[in-house]
């Protein structure tokens, strides 16, 4: 993170417009409050990158669970319930 992307709440304040419009080429910005970092603004595109990404750790954390406990199918075993279900 550069210095130049940390900013105070004062300066958010004063400069709303102009951090929001530069978080998408400068990076996030992050805000500080008494001198303790205490909000990151980011640009939407980067926000829903890290929420995907979060989403798929998740997912891939869930799935180890599973195979750990036993619970999972082959290829195989899922294509043959898919087509006996579709052909209902």
């Amino acid at each position: 993170m550069q210095a130049s992307n940390i900013k105070p709440i004062s300066y958010l304040k004063r400069h709303t417009a102009e951090v929001v419009s530069s978080v998408s080429d400068a990076g996030p910005v992050v805000i500080t409050q008494n001198g303790e970092a205490r909000a990151i603004v980011v640009d939407v595109k980067s926000y829903e990158r890290m929420q995907n990404a979060l989403l798929l750790l998740k997912m891939i954390t869930q799935s180890q669970e599973s195979i750990r406990r036993g619970r999972w199918k082959t290829h195989e075993t899922v294509a043959a319930e898919l087509r006996k279900r579709l052909s209902r």
